[in-house]
């Protein structure tokens, strides 16, 4: 595996650097996408010192405690394309991220994989990373597009379809794309630390399969959940 040093790190940053120059030039949102890099440099090393102690902790009650927290942010970031009905439709948000990632996390740890211990946080928390991840985003594009379809008084039914169909797009893109355009993470940090490529592939495919079902399950989740809740739209 290549260590990256802080120059590196900082050599990686100058084209970020050069489009935070054009959208200042342009006069658009450069101010939004600097907030958005600092607060992504922020996190991660955050994260990145805090995944060490719970790491080696061992600890399954802190590592239920990191999914609960994952859940509830990522299920309030998904409704921020719908700001004005934020907190009434946050449980619908949660509860469909918690049907559509939180089962699908389950099923891949404890079935497929079979850690061990049950609560294995160096696979547990990257896995549950990238499935509320999905989820958020799904459950976030459904939400809009939902939105949307009913403002333009659109029926429930077309509303709905138009706003799952969205929702899709992108995981489905990258299937199309997966092994043609481009390498996931998953696979590309497995073969960078030497695991052999069909071995990662597989993995891969695992993880794909994982993605896409929680992007669908967790849209079409929210969608009938809102529909449940407003039965009269």
């Amino acid at each position: 595996m290549y260590e990256l040093s802080y120059i590196d790190l900082s050599i990686s940053a100058i084209p970020a650097v050069i489009v935070i120059f054009i959208l200042f030039r342009w006069e658009l949102q450069a101010k939004t996408a600097m907030y958005a890099l600092s607060r992504m440099l922020l996190q991660l090393l955050v994260v990145g010192f805090f995944l060490t102690y719970i790491f080696k902790s061992d600890n399954f009650l802190i590592v239920l405690g990191v999914l609960a927290i994952m859940l509830l942010i990522s299920s309030w970031i998904a409704l921020r394309t719908v700001e004005d009905q934020r907190t009434s439709l946050y449980g619908i948000a949660l509860l469909s991220a918690i049907i559509g990632g939180a089962l699908i996390l389950v099923l891949i740890t404890q079935v497929i994989l079979q850690i061990d211990p049950w609560y294995e946080p160096q696979v547990m928390i990257p896995l549950a990373g990238m499935i509320f991840a999905s989820t958020m985003n799904s459950v976030s594009i459904a939400a809009e597009r939902l939105n949307a379809e009913l403002k333009r008084t659109e029926s429930y039914q077309t509303a709905r379809n138009e706003a799952f169909k969205a929702a899709m797009i992108p995981t489905i893109n990258s299937l199309f794309a997966v092994g043609l355009v481009s390498l996931p993470g998953m696979m590309t940090g497995q073969i960078l630390s030497g695991v052999s490529p069909f071995i990662a592939a597989r993995y891969q495919i695992m993880v794909m399969f994982m993605l896409f079902g929680s992007t669908g399950l967790a849209a079409a989740c929210y969608l009938l959940f809102y529909q449940l809740k407003y039965p009269k739209t």
